[in-house]
């Protein structure tokens, strides 16, 4: 069930769910919001809860807007990217023979086919930084899962539009952006102890800021960190 809230000139889309608690989202790039609320709830009640958020909600909005946004890739020789928060250099290589991604100092080397388009490079280098994800949040899964006693059923990594990680408690399947690959290890680290202690807490409440207080004492600063770095340049989701 869809429907919609308007408050001056703040449009809100309400989509009922089959779930306990409501969730309010702030999409980028320009902010649109969106209420997931449970079927029973009435529509006076969801709309007298966005009237509280709403200074959140325009602090957010933004934010999204001020953030920057990087250069629409062509996967060209020396168009720069980004490696775990490390500026690359990307060289095209051509020869025959399997694909391959190198990593030296200063370069991203995408070993190609000569017939390779800019599909084909793209793909390659997706499908590289995905098992970089994989390679590197398995020992983080591994020490987050003993320190707070949950254990996650399953870690899924793909492009996600419009989140960094989400999280599922009744699956127990959490999810990674493969743009996390970009950027510092340490906002993987924070967004997915994030998604794991959804696994307990499955709202933003008071419990499940004081619980990443207690694990993360640093993870607003993450955050921050994370919310500052340039954003794919592409049309996002909902």
């Amino acid at each position: 069930m869809c429907s919609s809230i308007d408050l001056g000139d703040l449009h809100v889309d309400v989509v009922r769910k089959d779930i306990k608690h409501v969730h309010l989202s702030v999409y980028p790039p320009d902010g649109h919001v969106r209420i997931s609320a449970p079927l029973h709830m009435a529509q006076d009640v969801i709309r007298v809860y966005a009237i509280t958020r709403l200074d959140w909600i325009r602090r957010q909005q933004r934010k999204l807007l001020a953030q920057e946004r990087e250069t629409t890739r062509e996967y060209l020789d020396r168009e720069s990217h980004h490696v775990w928060g490390k500026r690359y250099l990307l060289r095209i290589v051509e020869a025959d023979g399997p694909s391959a991604v190198r990593l030296t100092h200063s370069t991203l080397e995408l070993v190609l086919r000569p017939d390779s388009d800019a599909n084909k490079r793209r793909e390659v280098l997706e499908g590289w930084y995905r098992e970089q994800l994989r390679a590197t949040a398995r020992p983080l899964l591994e020490k987050w899962e003993r320190l707070l006693g949950v254990k996650a059923r399953c870690i899924l990594v793909q492009h996600m539009k419009t989140k960094w990680g989400s999280c599922n408690p009744a699956s127990g399947n959490i999810r990674l952006n493969t743009d996390l690959a970009c950027k510092p290890s340490a906002c993987l680290e924070y967004i997915l102890v994030h998604e794991l202690l959804h696994l307990i807490e499955p709202t933003h409440n008071t419990k499940f800021q004081s619980m990443m207080d207690h694990f993360m004492p640093q993870w607003r600063q993450v955050r921050d960190e994370l919310n500052r770095l340039p954003v794919r340049h592409e049309e996002w989701g909902y």
